[in-house]
């Protein structure tokens, strides 16, 4: 697809980091139709303060450059919902379009929609929440990493608690930005400095604070790759051999961090809330029987469920 560049001067970037940088809109393509708010909406109950932000109908979060300076990026669709503008405030040095790969891909704009759409709703139960949500994308990531950490955070807490706790570990250990950016204050910790951390520096019980050292010293020596360039049985064979790390957790980085659009989690709480509310029975073993309809698209499936529970 085209990267276009936009003439549009204007941002609603606030004062921050930008203020020493350049500014670069390009305008994404999206193939239509794109149920942005829902994105939107299922990122903004998981912002973590001080790295993410959400404004209107627009999504800001920090980022590092391939040589580690910081930047922020953001994103806001236009009203056809059929581009999406990326801005990023960075260094004139840097080029913006080393973002377009990841932006495509946290935001999914690369989906076929109407084939997608058109495969789930071949299933009588699951067909009014396509009808309902057209072009429902599954939400990705920036840094695989960060994802990790954060899908572990979450376990067996709530989405808020695990926000709580992940916002004291960035503002005790993330690097700040100097100045903020509105509400973007930090960038997320590398895997090399959340590698050196003790134990209770994490807020968790000790086991699950070594899951997380141990992910972050895997990463750090390139031993795991969370950024999808390794094939992903490999990567997911590699995280699920880690003490701590369950079913749940490793559907749910290959979903989001590794893009599998076939991952699918039968024990999610969300996921058997929505089957529910379709009136149909919750076991793993029937979400699992139901699900092998919707291959190879159960992570969109799974986005369907989760704002249906919502």
């Amino acid at each position: 697809m085209t990267v276009v560049p936009t003439t549009d001067s204007g941002s609603d970037i606030p004062a921050g980091v930008d203020d020493r940088a350049d500014r670069h809109p390009l305008r994404l393509p999206v193939r239509a139709p794109f149920a942005w708010d829902v994105l939107l909406s299922f990122l903004g109950a998981r912002a973590l303060p001080g790295v993410e932000e959400l404004r209107d109908r627009t999504y800001r979060r920090s980022v590092r450059t391939v040589d580690g300076r910081p930047a922020v990026i953001q994103l806001s669709p236009d009203e056809a919902c059929d581009h999406v503008t990326m801005e990023l405030s960075v260094d004139p040095a840097s080029d913006p379009a080393a973002f377009v790969h990841d932006a495509r891909r946290a935001f999914d704009l690369d989906a076929d929609p109407l084939a997608i759409d058109a495969a789930l709703a071949r299933d009588p139960q699951l067909a009014p929440l396509v009808a309902r949500l057209p072009g429902m994308r599954v939400a990705g990531t920036f840094d695989g990493f960060e994802l990790a950490v954060r899908a572990i955070f979450g376990q067996q807490v709530s989405v808020t608690g695990a926000r709580t706790s992940l916002r004291r570990l960035v503002e005790r250990y993330g690097s700040p930005l100097d100045p903020p950016s509105g509400g973007i204050t930090h960038l997320f910790p590398t895997a090399e400095q959340v590698a050196e951390l003790p134990p209770e520096a994490f807020g968790m019980p000790r086991n699950r604070a070594m899951t997380i050292r141990r992910v972050a010293e895997l990463v750090a020596s390139d031993q795991l790759d969370l950024s999808a360039r390794t094939p992903i049985d490999e990567t997911l064979h590699i995280l699920g051999e880690v003490r701590g790390i369950g079913p749940w957790t490793v559907a749910y980085v290959a979903m989001r961090a590794l893009r599998d659009h076939d991952a699918f989690m039968s024990g999610d709480l969300g996921v058997r809330k929505g089957f529910e509310a379709l009136g149909l029975p919750s076991t793993s073993k029937e979400l699992l029987a139901r699900a092998e309809r919707w291959r190879p698209w159960r992570a969109y499936a799974v986005m369907h469920l989760w704002h249906a529970h919502s």
